[in-house]
């Protein structure tokens, strides 16, 4: 069936595009890039900023470009005098109701209210008078809001409705005092916020950014009575190189490591070593679920925003979550006991520091079921983006190191525990190992390809042996919710089944390196090169399956004994609960009263 077009001009240029299109994806056929600061493709659209404004022919006033439907005949400008002007007016009136601190901001040089300030050559602010001012809200463990640098344009509103069903964020009162909060203008560690981060890469300014652990982290590296250790997840590997001038998904493991030393780290360890720490136990608990009746299916627990999803939105599915620690938290239990104790070192004495591509690790590491060790098992997380500073900060030409490898006995991995930071990869991991388990055979071939790809909700069935088994995944909470919906009607049936918070599971998660200007979040080519980074990595190992891992076979000899024993239970096994926002019942019972 052929699309239905329409032919229109545009500066100028004729231009062919769909009867259904925007004026600005024409004017991106025409390659002309409109301003624009709350579109973006993957949300509804908004039309809130007013930057992306063009004049069309027989129209009274400036239409927004983001929103209003190309017709056939319609002619465009897009960079006329008094456009240009009105443009420019716009982002002086929100540069006047906006803080003067660009050079201490954390997304100096990286904020695209200043990019388009350059753009329109603004040197001074024009307008004075009243300016909105709201407390900063650094109550969340993940993610600090600023209200005064928000600047309305509604995409974390958006993102976290629309991507993650979660909706933590929304408009709140009227005019001049309009602000973007959690309901009832609740501190975030208090509602329904995952921590999942995704609005910090899709906010324009710097209103919602990470919480920066990094002085802590230098801290930590100059007090000569603590060990500082440090592990790396899987998807940092392939991304830290961005804020570098690498391409996505160069694979910089070597030289991440040889980094972390030039910073003053003690010993280097590889989260992709507990990665298959947790294949091996998470394999057996599903066997073990399939051979004696447990509870189906079961649920992967390696992202703790899906975990605080499930707690908040359905606590009727926590049976279901494997019990298996994610692998930060694993290591972070075995730093404190099993190295503490081959080192002759006192668990107190070590400073445990985690490179995750994830906000939501800083509010995993401070749960209190976190402290397997006697001790909080992980004292501090960095995202990719906070590692990047920090090498910055201290001069590294990050692009001349020469690789270096990982420290034993918490450094040798497998292809099974790289594939941990794509979606589908936990899964993928858990099926090579869980084969071999139940059947005693050989796999022939260890990629399952038929659970690869990007779409939101992937579903197989695997063959172990005569045994079939149905697997899916899923990414991205707004479609986990429609998962869980239709497996409790009924209308989905699962043995096993991987969730992952962010799009593209942790390679998209929300401590990784922003994209460009220019390439918008969620860009699934951006993505698909970060996973394929992943997957090339996988492929290049010697060993690809967690069971076979000679260091893992060594730590269970010498320290946890069997998958799913009473050690292993204890250090790398927890438990989730039923979670009420703190708020919710005061603000109740105040509503049921009135």
């Amino acid at each position: 069936m052929n699309e239905k077009k329409v032919t229109l001009t545009i500066d100028g240029i004729q231009v062919v595009a769909r009867a259904d299109a925007t004026i600005m994806e024409a004017a991106e056929i025409a390659g002309l890039c409109i301003p624009r600061l709350c579109y973006h493709s993957r949300l509804s659209e908004a039309g809130a900023c007013r930057v992306c404004i063009v004049e069309v022919e027989g129209m009274k006033n400036f239409v927004p470009s983001c929103c209003t439907r190309v017709a056939e005949g319609m002619v465009v400008r897009t960079n006329s005098p008094d456009l240009l002007k009105a443009r420019r007016d716009i982002v002086e009136l929100l540069l006047d109701n906006h803080p003067e601190d660009c050079q201490t901001c954390a997304r100096n040089g990286d904020c695209e209210l200043q990019t388009l300030a350059q753009q329109f050559g603004i040197r001074e602010r024009l307008y004075q008078g009243e300016r909105k001012h709201f407390p900063v809200d650094i109550s969340s463990a993940s993610i600090v809001r600023d209200p005064d640098k928000c600047i309305l344009c509604g995409k974390c509103v958006r993102v976290c409705s629309e991507i993650q069903g979660v909706n933590a964020l929304s408009f709140s009162h009227r005019g001049f005092r309009t602000n973007v909060g959690p309901a009832f203008d609740l501190p975030a560690a208090e509602s329904v916020c995952v921590n999942c981060g995704q609005c910090t890469l899709f906010c324009p300014t710097g209103a919602l950014t990470e919480r920066d652990d990094t002085e802590k982290v230098w801290q930590a590296l100059s007090d000569p009575s603590k060990v500082v250790v440090v592990q790396i997840a899987p998807a940092v590997r392939v991304a830290l190189g961005e804020p570098f001038g690498f391409q996505p998904g160069t694979d910089l493991t070597g030289q991440t490591v040889a980094a972390l030393r030039r910073l003053g780290f003690d010993r280097v360890f590889d989260t992709q070593f507990s990665a298959d720490l947790t294949i091996m136990e998470e394999a057996h608990e599903l066997l073990h679920r399939l051979a004696h009746g447990g509870k189906l299916p079961m649920f992967t627990s390696c992202s703790p925003a899906w975990i605080k999803f499930c707690e908040h939105f359905h606590p009727d599915f926590l049976e279901n979550l494997s019990t298996c620690k994610s692998p930060q938290q694993m290591m972070g239990a075995l730093i404190k006991t099993y190295y503490a104790r081959k080192q002759g070192l006192e668990a107190a004495s070590i400073y445990s520091v985690s490179i995750m591509p994830c906000t939501a690790k800083k509010f995993e590491a401070a749960r209190p079921e976190m402290k397997a060790s006697s001790f909080q098992d992980v004292d501090a997380v960095l995202t990719t983006r906070e590692l990047a500073r920090m090498i910055k900060q201290a001069g590294l030409k990050f692009s001349e190191l020469k690789p270096e490898e990982f420290d034993d006995p918490l450094g040798e991995s497998t292809g099974a525990a790289t594939i941990f930071g794509v979606t589908g990869g936990v899964l993928e991991a858990a099926l090579r190992t869980a084969y071999e388990a139940a059947t005693g055979k050989e796999l022939e071939r260890v990629d399952f390809n038929q659970v690869r790809g990007f779409e939101g909700i992937r579903e197989a069935e695997i063959d172990l042996d005569g045994t079939r088994i149905k697997v899916a995944v899923v990414h991205g909470l707004a479609n986990t919710h429609r998962l869980l919906t239709e497996i409790r009607a009924g209308q989905r049936h699962y043995h096993f089944v991987e969730v992952m918070t962010c799009p593209g599971g942790c390679l998209g998660g929300g401590g990784q390196p922003r994209p460009p200007q220019g390439t918008e979040p969620l860009d699934r080519s951006f993505y698909q090169k970060r996973a394929a980074g992943i997957y090339t990595i996988d492929s290049r190992k010697i060993i690809r399956q967690s069971h076979k891992n000679p260091q893992i076979k060594q730590i269970y000899a010498e320290f946890l004994g069997t998958p799913l024993g009473e050690k292993s239970h204890h250090l790398l096994h927890t438990h989730y609960h039923h979670r009420t926002p703190k708020g919710f019942a005061s603000i109740r019972e105040e509503i049921f009263n009135l």
